[in-house]
Formats: structure tokens, sequence, C-alpha cells
């Protein structure tokens, strides 16, 4: 019998290993497809009825930002027209604010104020029920944000937002002053953002659980 080398040797342990590899791939991969939990089946309750979907408007460019308030009346952005939306709770839709700073992102804090990714400034809004406007944060640590994109509120009143750089063609800057895309928390009161991930590539929309987490 020829004598094996060591390359010889781990040759044939490493189709040894690969055998062995594809045996095990082989069985789970079969038992997948005959499991009951098989993840491509489809789910026996749809989420809505799509012959009940309406129309309601096709006036708009681009929507975003949906959130709704406490009576359900549903709000939403139209950026590039830089315009916010009431669709009322009897059916009714109606501008709520415009100029509206090309809103994005938009979520309802506990007093009804509607807290906003102001896009055009590069800055959070909140505005109350008289559409008067606050700024709640206009850049981080002294420069200016990439353009804040989407924003969950929590519990206490703190705000989460994402803050991708998407470059605008109503900006005069043409790059970004910081060094990521990043997620922030401001809390509440503070003016002051966090930095809370800094490795993301182009974060967008965010939200928080139930439990206000």
């Amino acid at each position: 019998m020829p004598e094996i080398g060591p390359c010889q040797l781990a040759a044939n342990r490493l189709t040894s290993n690969r055998s062995h590899l594809v045996s095990i791939l082989t069985f789970v991969f079969a038992f997948f497809l005959s499991s009951p939990i098989a993840f491509a089946q489809t789910p026996k309750t749809p989420l809505f009825n799509q012959d009940s979907l309406k129309l309601i408007s096709n006036q708009f460019k681009f929507t975003e930002g949906a959130s709704v308030d406490r009576k359900g009346n549903v709000f939403f952005t139209d950026q590039p027209n830089n315009k916010i939306w009431e669709y009322s709770i009897d059916g009714k839709l109606s501008i709520f604010l415009s100029p509206a700073g090309r809103a994005n992102g938009t979520m309802f804090d506990k007093k009804g104020n509607l807290i906003v990714c102001a896009d055009e400034h590069n800055q959070l809004w909140s505005i109350n029920k008289d559409k008067q406007i606050k700024v709640l944060l206009s850049n981080y640590e002294g420069k200016t944000l990439n353009g804040p994109n989407d924003i969950w509120v929590d519990a206490k009143g703190g705000i989460f937002f994402t803050d991708p750089y998407y470059q605008r063609d109503y900006w005069t800057r043409k790059s970004s002053e910081l060094p990521s895309q990043s997620v922030y928390y401001v809390s509440k009161g503070s003016g002051k953002a966090v930095l809370v991930a800094d490795d993301l590539k182009q974060p967008n929309g965010i939200v928080g659980t139930p439990d206000g987490n």
C-alpha cells in the first residue's frame, strides 16, 4: 500500500467532513419541507381583505410617516409637496400643515403633540393642536444632522430617531457633516441627542415593542 502523506490525509478528511455535512443538510432540508411549521407556508389568516381596500386619493407624490391620534384620525406626510395631511374618522381629507418642513416620519406623544422628522432643515419638531411648531433638536454635538427620517416616542416621552443620509435637491450642502448614518435618542426636554447605534449602513424605519422597549 503506498504511503499516505499529510496533504493526502488532510484531503481525505476534508472529503469525509463534506460528505457528513451534506448528509446533515439533506436531513434538515427534508425535515423542514415536511414539517407543518415550514417557513414557506402561507398564513391561514390574512391581515385584511383585499376587496375592502378603498382609494382615498391619488393626488400625492410620495406619502410617508403615517400616525394616528387618540381619536383615530390618521396623519401622514407628502414630503415632496411639503405637506402634512389629516384623514379624519368621518372620512374627510384635509391639509393639516403646509409648508411642513419637508416632514417625513411622525408619531404622536402622550400629550397629543405630533412629533415630526423635519427633513428640510434636519430637525425634530413638536407640533401642537394649534399647529404651533417647537424645534426639539437641530444638531448633534454642533453638527448638522444627516436628515432625520423616522421616529418612535417611548413611554417616558423620549424620542428614538433614525438619521440616514439621502441627498435632497432642496439642500445647499452636498455632503454629510457626520461620520456615520446613525440612530439617536433624545430624552424628554433635554434638547440633546445621544448616539445609540453608528454601525448601520442606512437606518430608516424604527418602532418599539408594545411594552415600551
